[in-house]
């Protein structure tokens, strides 16, 4: 086996060059693919937003043109003139979405087809969607003898905003800005596609060039994946079983430890106290200076002789052994109850016919440790514990009403006083196929639902452990 895994990793690290090669060839094609098509992409965009622009002098002469015969002759002041070169332009239109405009120096409209109600009022401080004050930049231009400007303006055809370049020209007599724009949205669409099919080609020969690299690198990997997951699969079996043996140990230790205290030191308090209290009686019934410190010894032993039964009942109780996991359960509850004035409520069927020793072990550990957590944190009065046959499964459930707590918060294991505890017997239950489920809200209590699958060859009907 390890020659296997030797051979294996050996397999893997020559496999490493290939696949950084690959990856590499494939990372400098790609970048570079996209360089040429970023430049192909953006010349063919300035080609045609050149065109475009061509376009828009043309169409701009053609208009100066058309009312040439009329604005060469007018003096400054002709109204006439005005109201029929505003004529004029207003009728000139080209495409779906062409017309021309004019504005005054003062940037009050005097022709604009598409939005007839912005006559006569003024656009000065008239800004686009990027901020751009259109109309003081297109007067601008046109002052300075005529240039171009890209901005947004309403589209005719649709009615919502678009990009547009715009050409304007003075007619200094008249202190008129003319001008007309082309809506070039569509060329943003074209470059898009064109994007959307450079990339495509580009995607194609990347995955062409490392095609045959992936298939061989992925075959030897999935060889290496069923070799790592059956190890770790083997690991993980080793690991449950060494768990296992710890818990059956640390139990039997606690067995061996409960019965020593039991069998041994009390039995050994028991005789010293005997011994003790013989010796009080014989004193006689007058007392002397010996008979009361003697008496304080006596009750100390008899202390220190329920403190050993306790501390061997809570290390490994002998009723669980001797009478099963019902009888233990009431005992533990009874005993809480005595000492915290708590009221406890147990109700459980017979399940000690359906578990073997190791389940029931757990189900009555998993109640210490609740029962240990809520006589410390819970501040609860009342605790409700039910243990019932569900199908295939014994559930174990606890309520109580003290304080609660966020269940989140502990389960993930921010809190110190009960992260672990909740943790611990989760995985208790887990090793035995079964689990927990915590739901508790502050000042609301907590409800701790237990369960764990009976064991085949104890399983009895339903019927027969009920009681």
């Amino acid at each position: 086996m390890p020659k296997i895994n030797l051979r294996l990793k050996f397999l893997l690290l020559s496999i490493l060059p290939l696949v950084l090669a690959a990856a590499a060839i494939s990372y400098l094609v790609f970048a570079q693919a996209e360089r040429l098509a970023e430049a192909e992409i953006r010349t063919f965009e300035r080609n045609i937003l050149e065109a475009r622009k061509e376009e828009l002098k043309s169409y701009l002469e053609l208009a100066l043109a058309s009312i040439d015969h009329i604005y060469s002759v007018a003096s400054p002041l002709d109204a006439v003139s005005k109201e029929r070169v505003k004529s004029i332009i207003e009728d000139l239109s080209y495409g779906e979405d062409g017309y021309f405009f004019i504005y005054d120096r003062d940037g009050t409209a005097l022709v604009d087809p598409p939005q007839p109600w912005r006559l006569g009022r003024t656009y000065w401080n008239l800004r686009d969607l990027n901020g751009n004050s259109v109309i003081q930049a297109l007067i601008f231009n046109a002052e300075k003898g005529g240039d171009f400007l890209r901005h947004v303006w309403e589209k005719p055809s649709t009615g919502e905003p678009a990009e547009k370049i715009a050409y304007s020209l003075m007619l200094d007599k008249w202190g008129w800005m003319i001008g007309t724009g082309i809506y070039i949205d569509d060329i943003s669409e074209q470059v898009k596609e064109i994007e959307t099919e450079v990339s495509s080609h580009i995607r194609d020969t990347t995955i062409s060039i490392v095609g045959i690299t992936i298939l061989a690198v992925l075959l030897v990997g999935i060889s290496g994946t069923v070799v790592t997951l059956s190890e770790r699969k083997l690991a993980d079996s080793k690991l449950k079983e060494l768990t296992h043996r710890v818990v059956d140990v640390q139990e039997q230790e606690r067995l061996r430890v409960s019965r020593e205290l039991h069998d041994g030191i009390s039995q050994i308090l028991v005789s010293v106290k005997y011994s003790v209290e013989t010796a009080i009686a014989r004193l006689g019934p007058e007392k002397n200076a010996a008979t009361e410190p003697m008496e304080k010894a006596a009750k100390r032993l008899q202390d220190a002789i329920h403190e050993v039964r306790r501390i061997s009942r809570d290390l490994r109780p002998a009723v669980l052994d001797d009478l099963g996991l019902r009888p233990a359960i009431e005992s533990m509850c009874k005993e809480l109850a005595d000492r915290s004035d708590m009221q406890i409520d147990v109700k459980s069927d017979n399940i000690d016919v359906v578990l073997d020793i190791a389940k029931k072990t757990t189900l009555y550990r998993v109640l210490q440790e609740t029962l240990t957590n809520i006589e410390r944190h819970a501040d609860a009065t009342h605790i409700k514990v039910t243990i019932r046959r569900e199908g295939q499964s014994v559930v174990m459930k606890i309520i109580d009403n003290g304080v609660g707590f966020e269940t989140n918060r502990y389960i993930r294991n921010r809190d110190p006083r009960a992260g672990i505890g909740l943790r611990n017997m989760r995985e208790r239950m887990e090793f035995h196929g079964g689990g927990m489920a915590v739901k508790s809200e502050p000042d609301d209590g907590t409800t701790i639902t237990a369960y764990i699958p009976v064991s085949r060859d104890n399983d009895l009907p339903v019927t027969a452990i009920t009681g």
